[in-house]
């Protein structure tokens, strides 16, 4: 009998999966890689917000975000890429989806692998620009912090059980509060729905040899979301991070862990919703006209 999380029993996620459809998207000339994503909030809206999940994430790791942003207007896109091997595959991928969804421009929000992808998106499209933004959570600029860049050729012959146990390393199993450990019992959840493949495809783009060139993208508005508590990447990572965007806003959060967005979702919609204000009115707006305009108070 398989194991099944709090947080996937809640009522919360029910009520996302039952109102929000799994969409599966096919741009490659092999039509056994699809993108996976979900959709919500005005479809007007032609600037949304794309989460881009970690290594052990699918796209429903953002269901905190596309339920509650979604009812003040902003539109949200959790989305989840087949299996690539490198990161030029991954970004031609990518804005595949976005001219099938007729999306000019995105705000993304990248978590782990996902905010170096996001970054690694900004620069691929540089020359005519695809992002209007980004949020980066618990990310990094170069993948050689993993120290795992000569073996990494080698991830797409290993075993699922190896491939889990390095990713399930950088899971805090120390104490933890519960809303923490929920969200790593979630994590792990989605972790064990991963094929061999998908996780061997994350794993060598999270580890193999590469770097962003934060000259290309450092005039974009950015957000680096943080959190000071126990988390896989070092403090080291987090001050390169800050080095390579010395404008970018910084959003603090006291605790939260690895999955901020699934343990401190409140917080993290609040700094979303601070990031995506300063587009209001605009043609890159995040949101319908009128909508999401409430005061939001000033995090400390």
């Amino acid at each position: 009998m398989s194991y099944l999380s709090e947080l996937s029993q809640s009522q919360e996620y029910l009520s996302f999966r039952s109102s929000i459809p799994l969409r599966k998207i096919v741009v490659d000339s092999d039509s056994s890689k699809g993108w996976k994503l979900y959709d919500s909030g005005p479809k007007s809206v032609k600037t949304p917000l794309v989460c881009l999940p970690p290594v052990s994430g699918t796209a429903d790791v953002f269901f905190k975000q596309l339920l509650p942003l979604s009812a003040k207007g902003i539109r949200v896109i959790a989305a989840e890429h087949p299996v690539y091997w490198d990161v030029g595959e991954w970004c031609e991928g990518f804005k595949k989806l976005l001219d099938y969804l007729g999306l000019a421009k995105v705000h993304l929000f990248g978590a782990s692998l996902g905010g170096f992808l996001a970054q690694k998106f900004a620069e691929y499209t540089a020359v005519c620009p695809r992002v209007a933004s980004l949020i980066l959570c618990n990310t990094f600029t170069d993948t050689a912090v993993f120290s795992y860049s000569e073996s990494a050729v080698v991830f797409w012959m290993l075993p699922s059980l190896i491939l889990k146990k390095m990713v399930m390393g950088n899971f805090n199993t120390g104490k933890v509060d519960t809303l923490i450990a929920d969200s790593i019992d979630f994590m792990v959840e989605r972790l064990e729905s991963l094929s061999q493949q998908e996780l061997a495809s994350r794993l060598t783009m999270n580890c193999i040899n590469c770097y962003v060139e934060p000259q290309k993208i450092i005039t974009l508005p950015i957000t680096i979301l943080d959190v000071f508590d126990e988390y896989a990447l070092s403090n080291t990572v987090r001050e390169e991070m800050y080095k390579c965007y010395p404008t970018a806003k910084l959003a603090h959060l006291k605790s939260g862990g690895n999955f901020p967005y699934l343990s401190r979702s409140d917080e993290v919609n609040l700094h979303l919703q601070i990031h995506l204000r300063q587009f209001d009115e605009t043609n890159l707006s995040a949101a319908e006209p009128g909508s999401c305009l409430d005061p939001i108070p000033v995090a400390r």
